[in-house]
């Protein structure tokens, strides 16, 4: 597996926490670096993309699908939508 070098500049709060789980469990802390970012990447990475979508749709620079549109491609009628938020209002 290839690496390569990243310099990333912490509070000193997240540094000193760092600093001591690495110290506790004898392991460096790009070890732990490296297990948060394999950890977390992919929820980041989703939520920023929504977010990049979300903001497109707002400025009219992507296409919609009326929800209408939608449930009648899944075969969704209007009643069994009404059933179901009275249920939850319930």
């Amino acid at each position: 597996m290839s690496t390569g070098v990243v310099s990333v500049r912490l509070p000193a709060d997240l540094k000193g926490r760092l600093d001591t789980l690495s110290a506790s469990t004898g392991r460096p802390a790009a070890f732990y670096l490296r297990e948060a970012l394999s950890e977390h990447l992919d929820d980041m990475e989703h939520a920023y993309g929504v977010l990049g979508r979300a903001e497109a749709i707002r400025a009219g620079t992507r296409d919609t699908v009326p929800f209408t549109d939608v449930m009648t491609e899944l075969g969704i009628t209007r009643s069994e939508i009404d059933g179901l938020t009275s249920e939850l209002d319930e």
